[in-house]
């Protein structure tokens, strides 16, 4: 970015994170855009962090150009952000200031999706939790009855669980992994730990399905005599797109690169962008990329996908539209008074009606 004309600023609030400024003029607004940093163990790029990264430095660079050609004045601040993946990157971000100043504030996401489209869908809100169990050693064979076993406990609150999605929303989302230290067959296991996602379409509808599942981890400890430690791994909010910002992406986008929609995209995932959403006018579309049967977000065959020329252009397709949109934020007052309306989603209820519906049909139609 220095080589672009930014001033960039390294180990920016987070030892791994940046910003990159380019001022022109005086008195303008400032537009703010991000470029995830981040991969997956084991599976690469497969939550396409490649393309986020390069789309977020295409946006600045092209408003940039736009600013010195027409001798307007605005400012550019691009932050890149890690920790995405479960990390909360831009949530530690947004708490030490560094979304501080900005008057809007743009990145996009690449999903499986129509071809030559993007999304302008909602995600899911996200609390973490990390459970631990604590028992008592024994021999398994010799004097069981000696033993608390935590992973009983843990076994058994992943099987209330299972039981409790039964009486969640169609979108909610609980999902969970096993962790333990030590582990032998023929000794009671002492100890058990679990990492626990909950998810829902909005923030509150996270908080209220949080005491629920809580419900499960205690009532475990309670039927194995095990104690139990839940602790807060941290939470995201849903994406509360800007309406004015997705209206003028959508005109841009649909007149020159294909169509938009309200139902794809990263609508059942979640992202800490969204907490950037809560604090100023923000918007995040998702864009498809060609993929492959069974080969989304955070497969192998998705960080393949990532790595196509096709994926390239329409990262660059949507970075277009996404600059005309940040260079109107800066440069259109009147424009500007709409983005700055009272926050509101354009997610109803309606849609994700429709998507689920249409989910289900798709899944019936795949077995």
């Amino acid at each position: 970015m220095k080589k672009q004309g930014f001033e960039v600023t390294p180990h920016h609030h987070l030892e791994t994170a940046w910003v990159a400024t380019f001022t022109k003029g005086h008195g303008g607004r400032t537009i703010g855009v991000n470029s995830e940093m981040d991969a997956l163990p084991g599976v690469g790029h497969a939550c396409g962090h490649n393309l986020i990264a390069i789309a977020g430095v295409a946006v600045a660079c092209a408003i940039k150009a736009v600013l010195q050609e027409h001798n307007m004045s605005g400012k550019v601040v691009l932050l890149g952000t890690p920790g995405e993946e479960g990390g909360g990157g831009k949530v530690i971000l947004l708490e030490k200031g560094a979304y501080e100043g900005m008057d809007a504030c743009l990145m996009c996401h690449p999903a499986p999706g129509p071809p030559s489209s993007a999304s302008l869908s909602s995600c899911l809100a996200i609390q973490r939790k990390i459970v631990e169990y604590r028992g008592h050693t024994a021999h398994a064979a010799l004097a069981p009855w000696e033993g608390q076993n935590a992973l009983d406990a843990a076994v058994s609150a992943y099987t209330s669980i299972t039981l409790l999605r039964q009486q969640i929303k169609p979108s909610h989302r609980i999902h969970g992994i096993f962790e333990g230290k030590d582990w032998a067959p023929n000794v009671i296991p002492d100890n058990a730990k679990m990492i626990w996602y909950m998810r829902g379409q909005t923030w509150a509808e996270v908080q209220a399905l949080v005491p629920r599942v809580e419900a499960c981890f205690q009532a475990a400890a309670l039927a194995t005599a095990c104690k139990v430690e839940i602790g807060d791994g941290g939470a995201t909010y849903d994406l509360r797109q800007n309406v004015a910002l997705g209206d003028e992406f959508a005109r841009v986008f649909c007149s020159q690169f294909g169509t938009v929609d309200y139902k794809f995209g990263i609508f059942s995932a979640s992202t800490d962008f969204g907490n950037v959403t809560y604090a100023l006018p923000a918007l995040h579309p998702s864009f498809a990329i060609p993929t492959v049967p069974q080969g989304g977000n955070h497969t192998r065959a998705f960080t393949e996908s990532a790595a196509s020329p096709e994926s390239h252009v329409a990262c660059l397709n949507v970075s277009k539209a996404l600059a005309a949109v940040g260079v109107r934020v800066l440069t259109d007052d009147a424009f500007f008074g709409e983005v700055c309306l009272p926050i509101q989603t354009n997610l109803s209820e309606e849609t994700w009606n429709h998507w689920f519906t249409a989910l289900l049909i798709q899944g019936s139609q795949d077995i």
